[in-house]
């Protein structure tokens, strides 16, 4: 089975204040759920369209454990408090 991995790029951040309270409550869910922050920041340095846009990438041991977590109640919560705090791109991937 592959590993799958949210990969995250935050297109801006208008609540700073909001993104922390969503840290604070996601980290302990993904991580309840299997998940394994490999990176998050901002990109040290760009090629080609070069946005300097917030990244994070997440690993998990399969796409059903990444999807059952952005769809868990507790992930909710976590969503709930960034609310509009930030404009973000997620996506999902399996590992090749």
């Amino acid at each position: 089975m592959a590993k799958a991995y949210w990969t995250v790029f935050y297109r801006s951040v208008s609540n700073p204040a909001a993104l922390a309270e969503y840290a604070k409550i996601a980290i302990p869910v993904i991580e309840a759920g299997g998940g394994r922050v490999l990176a998050r920041g901002l990109p040290t340095v760009t090629f080609e369209a070069g946005l300097k846009e917030r990244t994070v990438i997440i690993e998990f041991e399969s796409m059903e454990k990444a999807v059952g977590v952005y769809k868990s109640k507790a992930y909710e919560a976590a969503l709930k408090a960034l609310g509009n705090g930030a404009e973000r791109d997620m996506r999902f991937i399996e590992g090749a």
